[in-house]
């Protein structure tokens, strides 16, 4: 730096002569801008005033402070504006003037300095000659600390440490974290009248008393140094003309520049005292204040005679690094309205143009600070109006609005338009309407259509409501009636939102348009995998839920309930409920690195089904093992070196990782008179794999604690790179709020450890040369936080190209994933971001060359072993699963019926309004608790062959035993006898089904699948509740009355049973298949409708209490749960029951007993008063059986006894029916053997209680069985040995039962 060339350049007078602070005195202090080109001068009386360039020309002058607080103190420079430091008050305003904020605190007597702290520009530190210092935040304006000090403080600055000066010349090192003094230097004296420090140097000067503390303190004739690193003093440098200011030089590390009152200025380099350069300038005066700008250019000089001078090179000068001057305000514009103002009110409006402005106006103040003032007039009805007698003073009547008299109405809420989509109508309301003609169509428009360029959504200041948070609105018919297709019209599945942790769903979203990712998921779930949790098994349910879904939305519950069970899950912070941070924004950084952490375990686990995309990606020759595979596809492969700055030593240690945090670098100082470097992507990802740093650490050589040097050694990067974009500063929000920041594509080469990023024209030009081995990605996804304003919260949304994991190259197909609202965006939109409301967490980018590519072999390869494997083989059987030898393996042409039970496990959650209306947030939450599969066609038609009860791990709220026949001890794994499996074992298997392409035939089955979370298409579905619907009608008619009518069947007596229903189900099919056949199907509904209207739709029950002549019936009774199904080697029919009627008395006074024995094993006999009821199972055939009296009672026949049993007498006390009911005193046909079998749990005292049926014969009834020739035969076959037997007995007082007691097995 050469001084001679030095010259004055500008000179100020300020305050001036006609200035109101003139006569207070000279300019308290004086600061260059860091920022713009600009010198702010402070006055003694609380003004501030800035002056651009070296010729110092005017630009602001306002008031900071009241006069009575004394002199401006301090400025402080950060990007939004300055900080104004005075006695009693901090104050911070824009550069242009206008207020940003200003705090005056009791604790605030007489400051005097401040300083930025360890957190940069978004706090300081303010001291003085006081006992307590503070710390403001920036950012809010607002004092968080108080920090009480012994020490006075005249300057404060911040270079490693706090470097603090206090008032009787001792220099304070302050930790810039907690603000502890760390050490202590006597710099001078008596006191301190200037402080600079720079990297790790510290310079004063100031004043001693020469004699005695008596006489006045004179200035120094030199300046103390520091050093910092070493924490000691070094030689104080020499100044003979008595140093009064002091400045490190910004560029020159080691060169200060000292000045003393008169104006002599030395450069002098503090390694080397001798060597330095004197400039004289003139002051007309003292030279009070003295500062150097941030390039090291402008020096600035302030006398007591008001005058502040800029010296320099005339030839190079500037302030900042950029040297951008501020921007001036606009020259007014010429007026638009004629020169002749008596044409003025002739003037057409339309001719006086309107100005445009790209920016928001100051006066659009935001929303959150204005507040409502008043309200509009209620609004009467014209109808009431115009019933009302006129008076002098207004009119009177009757009040029929149906409000109280001075009851408040919100006319207000009415008016304000909500800056969300409005919420559709709900699917009742439009079918009512459409069958009415009355459709309202402004509740017909979709989203989509009510802003259709969305090319500027992203520009606005504030979130649009395509952004913000959609909700779910219930009705009474619940979540179904809700209408997503209004917030979706394109053929990709949302998720639904009303789900615990379902901030994921942005997530999952962009990660199952990731090929690799999806792959990788369904080759695992297609394994034999049974692990439960797997949270890889569960991501490959929810990818090919969403592939298969022909819906608008679905939904990632079981995906959910897994990440709630699984281990470490709470500890790692992405369970809402638990989570200390609930930030969307932290939850699903959390959770990437989670799940991937735990993809790669699970796929580690099991070998994939298919690795023949990887074989192929990656060249390999051979299949690889799924350690080698996750290397590739998921790890960073890398090994940290870390390096003792004091020693040199060197050790590694590994550095693996899933997913990558970016790491802003430092903007590097530009050369002059060029542009500043501009900061990459690319940079900014190379550092963040790279992630050199230096930490203090212990070092094994030196036994102590040293800075050591870490930096990453890179092996290899994953096919799959996913990284979090670590947005924590302004200066962060600013790079990604850059149009085109983020690329669609990055070149990535590794080399020796080291890794280079390409973009744009670099990558292209790579890309061209072919030197170098290259590998391209391209950006599949983003997970973006969604800032909003009280009352709305921040949310997260998905921006996502769908066109990379579409099987056509079709490229750039963008869509905004807001939960269940689905809509196609622009690549414009999707890659601009907003540093007010819209910043990136996560990035997910892939191998290009992975684009478009699939691999179905999992569907082709798909492990069947769980649908033939009996999970408890000591379980009660209800069903008989599926024989490879025997069975053929389910398929596209196999039809199958299912029904499910479920359970409670969470209530609605509703908010109530303070005018106590309530909402609901969250719907009521059940679980699947049993599912029943049986088989729809072959000779073991309608026999379960999956039966589960689903171990429920989370609390169970209602069993619902009433409607689902389930008790807690069905599910208690100690105490159950029922098939008991994990809820993965039994999803597993419907899932499988699925991919098998069977038939899936049931009644209702929409919120079946809705329950057990899963997506079986439309073309794999026969739904009996749609088959038996009259359109346009739109009633569904319930399975117990299609039973009752149709089958003649009284089902769900008093709970349901999923294998009953199932059955149900398959003979209505059945029912209508034949139907179809006969060309009836139409006039059969015609009638069944009408028989409907007539009983509501309502099955008629049949009271089984006592009958009306007082005698016994066999009461109300609970039911049972399904029978077993026959043990192996016995003759079916072969079971043993016996029926009593053992409340009331015959019309002998005494009990009747009806008994059957056979050889399965055991007696069954039933009591009116256990808690159990039976099935009622058609059997179609049977044979006789016998109704024995207990000694000393005497039958009548069936309708005396009211026992059900037409017959006759055998014997003593005996009679032998010929297997069919009778009518009993109450007017009812009560079914005898050969119209219903009884449910009979073989080898348990279950009960027995005889179907009632409608009067009838039971020729009559169109019951057409199962398997009839079978059935025929078996049947026969038993009759013809019962008769044998009973031939050989002799007929000696008792028959054995026949066929008209045996158990089916086959369930209704």
């Amino acid at each position: 730096m050469d001084s001679r060339d030095w010259t004055q350049l500008g000179c100020v007078a300020y305050p001036s002569p006609i200035h109101p602070d003139y006569h207070a005195g000279p300019p308290s202090t004086i600061a260059f801008d860091n920022q713009d080109e600009l010198l702010w001068i402070g006055t003694q009386k609380g003004f501030a005033g800035s002056f651009i360039g070296r010729e110092l020309k005017r630009f602001t002058a306002f008031r900071i402070h009241p006069e009575t607080d004394g002199p401006l103190r301090q400025f402080l420079f950060v990007d939004k504006g300055v900080i104004f430091l005075g006695s009693r008050s901090v104050y911070m305003a824009a550069r242009s003037g206008v207020p940003i904020w200003s705090i005056r605190h009791e604790s605030m007597q007489d400051l005097r300095a401040m300083s930025f702290t360890s957190k940069g520009t978004s706090e300081i530190l303010v001291a003085g000659w006081q006992n307590k210092m503070l710390v403001i935040d920036v950012n809010k304006g607002e004092v968080v600390k108080e920090l009480p000090t012994q020490d006075h403080y005249s300057f404060l600055k911040m270079s490693r440490y706090i470097c603090a000066a206090t008032n009787k010349g001792t220099v304070n090192i302050l930790d810039p974290i907690n603000f502890t003094i760390k050490k202590q230097w006597q710099a001078h004296g008596a006191f301190i009248n200037d402080l600079d420090t720079s990297n790790d140097f510290i310079v004063t000067c100031g004043g001693s008393h020469r004699q005695t503390h008596n006489t006045p303190a004179i200035l120094d004739p030199y300046v103390k140094v520091f050093d910092l690193k070493n924490m000691s003093a070094m030689n104080p440098v020499p100044f003979a003309p008595l140093a009064a200011h002091v400045r490190m030089h910004p560029r020159m590390l080691t060169t200060a520049i000292v000045v003393n009152q008169a104006g002599q200025i030395h450069v002098t380099d503090l390694l080397n005292p001798s060597n330095s350069q004197v400039c004289y300038t003139q002051p007309a005066g003292v030279v009070l204040h003295f500062d150097v700008s941030r390039t090291g250019e402008g020096k600035a000089l302030a006398d007591n005679k008001h005058n502040t001078y800029i010296w320099g090179s005339p030839n190079k000068i500037q302030f900042t690094e950029i040297g951008i001057p501020p921007r001036l305000p606009d020259p007014p514009q010429p007026s638009l309205l004629p020169p002749d103002p008596d044409m003025a009110d002739e003037l057409p409006l339309s001719r006086i143009g309107l100005p445009f402005y790209r920016e928001q106006l100051f006066s659009a103040l935001p929303p959150d600070i204005i507040s409502d003032v008043g309200a509009p007039p209620q609004q009467i009805d014209p109808n009431i109006l115009s019933t009302l007698t006129k008076t002098e003073w207004g009119y009177i009547g009757p009040n029929k609005t149906g409000l109280q008299r001075n009851q408040y109405v919100d006319t207000r809420s009415t008016m304000k338009s909500s800056n969300t989509i409005r919420a559709p109508k709900f699917l009742s309301e439009k079918a009512r309407e459409s069958q009415t003609g009355s459709e309202d169509n402004t509740h017909a428009t979709t989203p989509e259509t009510v802003t259709p360029n969305n090319d500027h959504w992203s520009l606005r200041p504030e979130a649009p409501p395509e952004y913000r948070i959609c909700e779910i609105k219930y009705s009474k018919f619940g979540v179904d009636d809700f209408d997503f297709g209004f917030f979706n019209n394109t053929q990709y599945p949302g998720l639904e939102n009303n789900i615990t942790n379902s901030y994921a769903n942005s997530l999952l979203q962009v990660m199952h348009y990731t090929p690799l990712l999806r792959n990788m998921a369904l080759q695992h779930a297609a394994t034999a995998c049974l692990a439960d949790p797997c949270l890889l098994c569960e991501l490959g349910y929810v990818f090919d839920m969403l592939q298969k879904g022909e819906g608008p939305s679905c939904h990632a519950t079981n995906m959910l309930r897994a990440l709630n069970h699984t281990n470490n899950a709470s500890v790692s912070g992405v369970l809402e409920e638990n989570a200390k941070d609930k930030n969307p924004s932290t939850l699903v950084k959390n959770l990437t690195m989670f799940l991937f952490d735990k993809i790669s375990q699970d796929y580690k686990g099991t070998p994939p089904i298919s690795t023949e995309l990887e074989r192929t990606l990656f060249k390999l020759n051979h299949p690889p093992n799924p350690l080698d595979l996750i290397k590739r596809l998921l790890e960073t492969d890398a090994r940290y070196q870390i390096k003792c700055m004091h020693c040199q030593h060197v050790s590694p240690r590994a550095a693996t990782t899933f997913v990558n945090k970016l790491s802003y670098p430092a903007a590097k100082p530009s050369i002059r008179g060029m542009k500043a470097q501009r900061i990459t992507f690319s940079q900014v990802l190379k550092a963040g794999l790279e992630n050199e740093a230096v930490n203090k650490g212990y070092c094994t050589k030196c036994q102590r604690y040293q800075n050591l040097d870490q930096r990453k050694i890179i092996f290899n990067i994953p096919a799959v790179l996913a990284l979090c974009t670590e947005i924590t500063t302004a200066e962060h929000r600013k790079l990604w709020s850059t149009p085109g920041w983020l690329p669609e594509e990055i070149g990535i080469i590794v080399d020796q450890g080291h890794v280079y990023c390409y973009e744009g024209d670099d990558l292209k030009l790579h890309l061209n040369r072919g030197i170098h081995n290259i590998t391209v990605y391209s950006l599949v996804g983003t997970v973006v936080n969604v800032e909003t304003k009280s009352p709305q919260k921040s949310h997260l949304v998905a921006t996502v190209n769908v066109g990379r994991a579409e099987p056509e190259s079709k490229e750039d197909r963008w869509h905004l994933f807001n939960d269940f609202s689905v809509r196609s965006i622009s690549k414009v939109e999707a890659l601009t971001f907003n540093a007010a409301w819209k910043m990136p967490v996560v990035l997910m980018f892939q191998v290009k060359a992975a684009n478009h590519r699939f691999n179905m072999d999992w569907k082709t390869r798909l492990d069947t072993s769980v649908l033939f494997r009996d999970n408890n083989p000591h379980a009660l059987k209800t069903y008989e699963i599926l024989d490879r030898e025997k069975e053929d393996l389910p398929g596209p042409e196999t039809v199958i019926a299912i029904d499910t039970e479920f359970i409670r496990l969470k209530e609605r959650e509703i908010h109530i309004d303070e005018d106590g209306k309530s909402k609901t947030i969250r719907p009521i939450s059940h679980a699947i608790a049993r599912a029943s599969v049986v088989r729809g066609q072959g000779p073991r038609e309608g026999v379960a062959f999956i039966d589960d009860y689903i171990h429920i791990k989370e609390t169970i709220v209602d069993y619902l035993t009433e409607w689902s026949g389930i008790t807690p001890t069905d599910l208690d794994p100690v105490n159950s006898q029922r098939n008991l499996v994990s809820p993965k074992t039994a999803y597993k298997k419907l899932w499988v089904l699925v991919n098998l392409g069977c038939k899936f035939l049931g009644h209702g089955l929409s919120q079946d699948f809705r329950v057990i979370n899963i997506q079986v298409p439309r073309n794999q579905v026969i739904d009996t509740s749609i088959i038996f619907m009259k359109p346009p009608s739109q009633r569904k008619i319930s399975l117990a009355f299609l039973a009752w009518y149709l089958l003649k069947e009284d089902i769900q007596q008093n709970t349901h049973d999923s294998i009953e229903d199932a059955q149900t189900a398959l003979k209505l099919y059945r029912k209508y298949e034949e139907f179809m056949a006969n060309g009836s199907f139409h006039d059969e509904l015609e009638a069944l409708y009408k028989k409907g209207k007539t009983l509501n739709f309502k099955p008629p029950r049949i009271s089984l209490g006592a009958n009306k002549d007082g005698a016994a019936g066999f009461g109300i009774v609970s039911r049972v749960g399904t029978p077993p199904v026959p043990v192996p080697g016995t003759v079916e029919g072969s079971s043993s029951f016996e029926i009593s009627t053992a409340s009331g008395s015959t019309a002998a006074g005494s009990s009747t007993v009806l008994s059957a024995t056979g050889g399965v094993g055991g007696t069954a006999s039933a009591s009116s008063s256990m808690p159990s009821t039976p099935v009622r199972k058609p059997i179609g055939l049977g044979g006789p059986f016998t109704v024995v009296a207990k000694p000393g009672s005497s039958v009548a026949g069936g309708d005396a006894a009211g026992s059900g049993a037409a017959g006759t007498t055998t014997g003593t006390g005996t009679t032998t029916a010929p297997g069919y009911g009778g009518y009993g005193t109450d007017g009812a046909y009560w079914g005898g053997p050969n119209d219903y079998a009884p449910t009979s749990m073989v080898g348990t005292n279950a009960p027995f209680v005889p179907a009632k049926l409608p009067p009838g014969p039971p020729e009559s009834r169109p019951f057409v069985p199962y398997r009839p020739d079978l059935i025929l035969k078996e049947r026969e076959a038993a009759a013809a040995a019962q008769a044998a037997a009973m031939a050989a007995m002799g007929g000696d007082g008792g028959v054995n039962g026949g066929a008209g007691g045996q158990e089916q097995g086959k369930q209704e």
